[in-house]
């Protein structure tokens, strides 16, 4: 049994300070099975912790039910808490980079149930019974390898935030919930809900311009402000008279693959004020219930037919002396044997689509994807009689993508290992795979190619390329599943020629497109959703081609077709 707890942020100025630590076998394990349990078990551990021990733990979503009967929730499908008690932290495992673990996951919510679903809470906000509900559905999977693997993977894929390993013996918890749920020294106590959400752009200008929407939308402001009113009056049962204060409101935090809008709700507690007090008044957290949570609780259950677990719960630490900080248990993976479990939800208000709510999941649950197999992020270069074309431009998009997944680069090591190989390929044609993995080792290896050919043929897809967007399309790697289901079927076609939901064309699954146009060669701007690839940009530099958008009904009206890439170049191309 091992626990690794990492809450790298502090909550404020003067809250507690963060903790990064390890911890072997409890001293010993306090466990809830019934409601009657849970405050009994909370007050134990605020009792150990000011004798000195440290208390790491969880709280299931259905243990709401401990602290008002009136929170309606499923019968629970574990224990409704548990903690290990430590005596002493060990340092956290540095340098470690673990194994390799994988899961395959797939949806237990169809997206036709899940229409019905939205339909439901917007006759229910309709008729003035709530004015938001959170809903969620899980993903169910099967893993190979080991669970703390598979954390530390969550955790390159989630940096930063309220990360904790907790293993049960029984079950496995691995949160990387980036969302404070409340961090209490004794006296102030500081919750910082997270509600609104955008994607992330495919350049630094879109990325701006999502952010820049997300904290104008009329939508997500008033998803957050709910959740910020129904907190402060949660604080206010346990808070000082006229302490209750909201020092920020809708800050925007940038994830890998969302920007998530946070506000800070703190309040003084009152003398006097216990753990199970600060439980009672705010779990569950606010931002995974709706408003008004009593009734948001009854829809919960009466829509999601499965407990949520330790998912929408709270997993955190009480360290000596008493001082607390627990996360909002999203982002949040249990494990039992071999199956895994993630939940994925999103704030439903009156405005929320069905269209829109769905893609906010996908995005969402990008870091479990991402986490979930395993990849190394690649560059292609052509090498011809000892030079390797554009090398600078395939080492900066190479060193792009490390710093957006969080991979180590010795930029300088590679180099070398580049110019060995180019050294030892000084006559013919030859392509050129460099390869870079989680632990940043790199590896390079070169195949002899063939010329290029005059002409290609290029299939358009026959639907649209949901990818399109998503980070394992705006970077290379070696995740290549969501291209090869688009390889070409068409007997003689080199590629095929994908487009997006909008029907716009955005690349080929091996390159960049471009399109002759009213005169003028344009190829699809990035926030179509594709790859920056070094042959397009190198020939927008040189004018031969300018960004524009291109949709699947202008195809018929181009005069020219070509099929672009680094390793390539330019070739041209015919539709068929």
């Amino acid at each position: 049994m091992q626990t690794l707890i990492d809450f790298a942020r502090t909550g404020a100025a003067g809250g507690n300070a963060p903790v990064r630590c390890a911890f072997g076998a409890p001293s010993q394990t306090l466990v809830a099975h019934t409601p009657a349990q849970v405050r009994p078990l909370l007050d134990a551990v605020q009792a150990l912790a000011r004798q000195g021990r440290w208390c790491v733990g969880y709280l299931r979503y259905e243990a709401g039910a401990a602290f008002d009967s009136a929170l309606a929730v499923h019968e629970a499908d574990g224990p409704l808490a548990w903690f290990g008690v430590h005596d002493t932290p060990q340092p956290w495992p540095e340098g470690e980079a673990g194994g390799i673990a994988t899961a395959q996951w797939h949806e237990s919510l169809t997206r036709t149930a899940f229409d019905q679903g939205m339909a439901e809470i917007h006759r229910a906000v309709a008729d003035g019974e709530l004015y938001q509900l959170n809903y969620t559905a899980p993903l169910h999977g099967v893993m190979q390898g080991a669970p703390c693997d598979l954390f530390m993977a969550l955790r390159r894929a989630q940096p930063g935030g309220y990360a904790a390993y907790i293993d049960t013996g029984d079950e496995q918890v691995l949160s990387v919930s980036p969302e404070l749920f409340f961090d209490w020294d004794g006296e102030r106590i500081l919750a910082r809900p997270m509600k609104g959400t955008a994607p992330r752009g495919a350049t630094p200008e879109d990325d701006a311009a999502l952010a820049a929407q997300l904290r104008a939308s009329a939508k997500e402001r008033a998803e957050n402000v709910m959740i910020v009113d129904l907190i402060r009056n949660d604080l206010s049962r346990v808070g000082q008279p006229f302490s209750v204060r909201v020092p920020h409101l809708f800050r925007l935090e940038a994830l890998p693959s969302v920007w998530q809008m946070t506000s800070d709700v703190e309040a003084r507690t009152r003398a006097g004020t216990t753990l199970a007090d600060v439980f009672a008044a705010l779990f569950p957290c606010g931002s995974i219930t709706g408003a008004p949570k009593v009734r948001a609780m009854q829809m919960i259950k009466s829509l999601e037919p499965d407990p949520r677990g330790v998912y929408c719960g709270a997993v955190g630490v009480v360290r000596p002396g008493g001082a607390a900080t627990f996360n909002v248990a999203i982002r949040t993976v249990t494990v039992k044997g071999g199956a895994v479990r993630c939940g994925i939800g999103s704030g439903i208000t009156a405005d929320a689509t069905a269209d829109g709510e769905w893609q906010e999941w996908r995005h969402k649950r990008a870091f479990l994807e991402r986490a979930s197999q395993p990849f190394e992020l690649l560059e292609t270069l052509a090498l011809q009689d000892g030079v390797l074309r554009n090398a600078p431009d395939h080492l900066a998009r190479l060193a792009r993508a490390a710093v957006h997944f969080g991979y180590p680069l010795d930029v300088a090591r590679v180099e070398v290992s580049l110019q060995q190989l180019a050294d030892a390929h000084r006559q013919g044609l030859w392509r050129v795979r460099l390869l870079l993995n989680a632990r940043g080792q790199a590896q390079v290896e070169a195949h002899a190619m063939e010329a290029s050919p005059a002409l290609v043929q290029l299939a358009l897809a026959s639907t649209a390329f949901e990818e399109a967007g998503s980070e394992f399309v705006r970077f290379k790697t070696t995740r290549r599943a969501h291209y090869d289901a688009f390889a070409p079927r068409v007997p003689g076609a080199f590629d095929t020629l994908l487009w997006n939901r909008q029907g716009e064309l955005t690349e080929c699954t091996r390159g960049n497109v471009a399109v002759q146009l009213d005169g003028r060669w344009v190829t699809p701007p990035l926030r179509c959703g594709l790859l920056d690839g070094i042959g397009r940009a190198r020939f927008l530099r040189e004018g031969r081609l300018v960004e524009a958008v291109v949709r699947v009904e202008d195809l018929p009206c181009a005069t020219g077709l070509a099929f672009v890439n680094s390793l390539r170049g330019w070739i041209d191309a015919v539709l068929v």
